[in-house]
């Protein structure tokens, strides 16, 4: 499957366009990119055989996309931009939207802020850290600046290091993006989401926050925990990825 390219504001965003059908764009998490997080985990192969066109971007810093070193290049305004400027370039229109982690961020202030090229959302491995922000991001940060791994300190900061390393990432970028792609979103800004949404977080995620309490403020949400999963498991889980598909089939 070819990778494509197009400039959102002047940044080279790289992205697979692949199926046919009603299109779903998928947002991938933190130091990943859209084979680790969507290609190796069936994502893309169980949504084409569901009828789906797949739309898979590499948010930028990360993959294919440009790296830019400056973390004010990195709001989640400039992020959730690049994916609305992506469903322009594709002439999209409305889509169904889902992001993992970071992904699950983005896909949300998309929501908010484009409203009208959202059909329905997915926010996966993120609960109330949307709300209330993650521990241990400025270890994350200092690690990934560290000047190498065995440099790097914390059990979390040497983690996210050696997977950025294992997945060829730019380590700088990625330090960048974890200075400013960590905002918050209020409440009240959750209660204007007006489409379908589905949360799922693994029930053994330390990371994600509660997505029970995240879903009393989004309203009409539906929560999926799904059994015995991490943070990291729980992206290639099969019972996450046959919630997903049914959650898309029964949508309006």
């Amino acid at each position: 499957m070819a990778i494509q390219h197009f400039s959102s504001d002047g940044v080279e965003i790289a992205f697979l366009d692949s199926g046919e059908g009603e299109p779903i764009l998928l947002i991938h998490g933190f130091a990943s990119n859209h084979v680790v997080n969507w290609g190796a985990t069936g994502w893309i192969d169980n949504l084409k055989r569901a009828g789906r066109r797949v739309v898979a971007m590499d948010v930028r810093g990360h993959g294919a996309s440009g790296k830019l070193h400056e973390p004010e290049a990195y709001y989640l305004r400039h992020l959730a931009r690049d994916a609305a400027n992506l469903i322009d370039h594709l002439d999209l229109g409305r889509v169904d939207v889902m992001g993992y982690s970071m992904g699950g961020r983005i896909a949300a202030f998309l929501t908010i802020e484009h409203p009208e090229k959202v059909r329905s959302l997915i926010i996966g491995g993120m609960g109330m850290a949307l709300v209330d922000g993650m521990e241990g991001e400025d270890e994350i940060v200092a690690a990934l600046e560290a000047p190498s791994l065995e440099a790097a300190m914390g059990g979390a900061g040497r983690a996210y290091r050696k997977f950025a390393e294992q997945t060829g990432s730019d380590v700088k970028a990625l330090a960048a993006v974890m200075r400013v792609a960590r905002e918050t979103l209020a409440p009240e800004q959750l209660a204007l989401i007006d489409v379908p949404v589905l949360i799922a977080v693994g029930e053994r995620d330390q990371i994600a926050g509660s997505p029970e309490e995240l879903g009393t403020f989004i309203p009409g949400s539906k929560v999926h925990v799904i059994p015995r999963r991490d943070h990291m498991l729980a992206t290639a889980d099969r019972s996450f990825i046959a919630e997903a598909i049914d959650f898309l089939a029964a949508r309006p």
